[in-house]
């Protein structure tokens, strides 16, 4: 159990019990998370993965029926479903599970820059919205909200993508892919978009939070064989990152651009930008009923 802190009645900082739970997604390497508020039993979904397999282009809802069925065991009332950006290496449950919770959507405001972006890079028709309508809340940076009696921050994290953005709650933060465990990393920045010095500027942010502040992170990969992990400290980040510590920022650049260089397009990337762009809806159905992923052709 953590601790969060929400305002008395007399303006004094109070202590909020919350619970962090995690689901890991094995055949992608993510991490999705509850963050649920004791007293009330209210929750947020964070980074949900719809399953898709490639080759025969199926989605299903393994996963994601995996978490449906601990809000109903554990009676919860999830008040929002949030992705930390617009994944690459999976597509999101987000629309799935709102048709079935009833939840608010949200992802950062600057979600429309990359709705633009592969609108064209896909061809979209040109009514496509770009305009972050399929969401039902754009974070600014700063902005606050809340689950139950939690209060959660948002903040812009961009470098990874120019739209990421990490959701702190107390002493813990959501950090999407902006840092791996310190034994893997940073994020890469060779996505359209992405930016390796912007990223050494997003983790600096995450970095100025105080030192014990857990960190939750979206992927982990176990380099080496160990257990999988996502959970580190801010302090732990600042020591250890194999990417970060002890790096000034054109040396993080270097690295993290020479890093890009040598590394193959995620495995979903193509059939998970033009649905995750849509809040996780499915293009819609053509004339036979049919539903058609685009994948354009010598694009990356």
């Amino acid at each position: 159990m953590l601790r969060a802190f929400g305002m008395g009645a007399h303006g004094r900082a109070e202590p909020v019990a919350m619970q962090i739970e995690a689901f890991f997604h094995e055949p992608t390497n993510s991490v999705s998370y509850f963050l649920i508020d004791e007293a009330t039993q209210k929750a947020a979904l964070i980074d949900p993965v719809l399953d898709y397999d490639q080759a025969a282009a199926r989605a299903s809802t393994k996963f994601a029926d995996a978490m449906l069925a601990r809000v109903r065991d554990a009676g919860l009332s999830v008040e929002w479903i949030l992705d930390t950006h617009v994944h690459a290496d999976h597509l999101t449950a987000m629309a799935y599970l709102k048709d079935r919770l009833g939840a608010r959507t949200g992802i950062g405001r600057r979600v429309v820059q990359v709705q633009a972006l592969f609108r064209d890079f896909y061809n979209l028709p040109r009514d496509f919205p770009a305009d972050g309508r399929q969401f039902d809340r754009l974070f600014d940076d700063g902005e606050k909200f809340s689950v139950g009696t939690i209060e959660i921050e948002a903040m812009h994290t961009p470098g990874h993508t120019p739209a990421c953005a990490i959701y702190r709650a107390g002493n813990a933060a959501f950090i999407g892919d902006t840092l791996f465990m310190p034994d893997y990393g940073t994020a890469r920045c060779d996505f359209p978009g992405g930016d390796a010095r912007t990223l050494y500027r997003s983790i600096a942010r995450i970095l100025a939070l105080p030192s014990e502040t857990r960190l939750f992170t979206g992927h982990d990969y176990a380099p080496n064989g160990r257990a999988y992990a996502w959970e580190s400290t801010v302090a732990e980040q600042a020591a250890k990152n194999v990417h970060i510590a002890g790096k000034s920022e054109d040396e993080f650049v270097a690295l993290r651009e020479g890093r890009d260089r040598t590394l193959n397009a995620p495995h979903l990337i193509l059939p998970a930008l033009q649905v995750n762009i849509r809040a996780g809806v499915l293009p819609p159905p053509e004339p036979n009923g049919v539903r058609y992923l685009k994948i354009p052709m010598n694009r990356l």
